[in-house]
């Protein structure tokens, strides 16, 4: 299979592009305007294709597309591949604008090709087990930032859409109504907590970005357990008066551990395989839903 790799920035150059790299039956091309960022990181990963627009990759006759791309350049790029008949994976969100993922999605289904969302989390094998556990009651998700307040929909819809999207996955059940408090200054937004109600369930969302540490923290409370999970990689198991701790071994790569392998595996077997993904587009069109009544709330 061919796959084209569109953006080089952090990202890519630290999950996508190990992933990928590394993976048998896969013919990888490098896309990006950066020629010396090109013919670096294709020195480096010894990958002989690389080009500098979107109309030459389509060129080379690739299967399916990662688009890895900032934000802004999402929507244009994500129609031009499914327009040309190509598969495509992008990182979330869709696009900042919700009428654009709308258009996207609405693409994906008419083009009968596959299109999926990166929420990685869904993907990582802490969080994951969460769901062996059982529905949970109650939900508490906190994605914190050191120092980093920013304009509300960016806040929402590029970083808190992992907050949401997750909540959504725990959860298992459709969300019936949601209750947001935030705190606002000089435009910014600092802080935001956000309750996802369900069916006897209800979640807590929060991210402070003006708060002294950057730490993820995932609360899941099920029966009379209640497990924490530390950083993506640590869980905690609470019932009564017991206590105990479940890790990875050390040789663990950070990549399984934050879900990359998983979930780039999973997009190449639905594209091999004509499946659909899990999550769909269609699913992950709910969570930019939510998003987008989110930040109509704030603004």
């Amino acid at each position: 299979m061919k796959i084209g790799l569109i953006g080089l920035g952090d990202i890519a150059k630290k999950a996508y592009l190990p992933v990928l790299s590394e993976k048998e039956g896969i013919e990888l091309v490098l896309c990006t305007r950066n020629a010396e960022t090109l013919n670096a990181l294709a020195t480096k990963y010894r990958i002989q294709e690389k080009v500098q627009s979107v109309e030459e990759l389509i060129a080379t006759n690739i299967d399916a597309a990662f688009v890895s791309t900032a934000t802004e350049a999402h929507f244009e790029i994500t129609e031009k591949l499914l327009q040309n008949g190509i598969n495509v994976y992008i990182d979330k969100p869709i696009s900042l604008n919700f009428h654009e993922t709308e258009r996207i999605v609405q693409l994906a289904k008419e083009s009968g090709k596959i299109a999926m969302v990166g929420f990685n989390r869904r993907f990582i094998p802490k969080v994951r087990e969460l769901r062996e556990h059982g529905n949970p009651s109650f939900l508490l998700m906190q994605k914190n930032r050191y120092a980093l307040p920013d304009y509300t929909r960016r806040f929402v819809v590029e970083d808190f859409i992992h907050v949401v999207d997750t909540l959504r996955y725990l959860m298992d059940t459709k969300v019936q109504d949601v209750k947001v408090q935030y705190l606002k200054k000089d435009d910014l937004l600092h802080h935001l907590v956000v309750q996802l109600i369900g069916e006897e369930c209800t979640a807590v969302g929060i991210m402070n970005r003006d708060g002294g540490v950057t730490e993820e923290i995932i609360e899941y409370s099920a029966g009379h357990h209640k497990y924490v999970v530390n950083s993506l990689v640590e869980t905690t198991h609470y019932h009564n008066k017991e206590v105990s701790l479940s890790s990875f071994g050390d040789w663990e790569p950070t990549l399984y551990k934050r879900g990359f392998y998983d979930l780039v595996d999973h997009f190449i077997h639905c594209v091999e395989n004509g499946t659909t993904p899990d999550p769909s587009i269609e699913d992950s069109l709910v969570t930019h839903e939510i998003c987008e009544r989110i930040v109509g709330m704030i603004e």
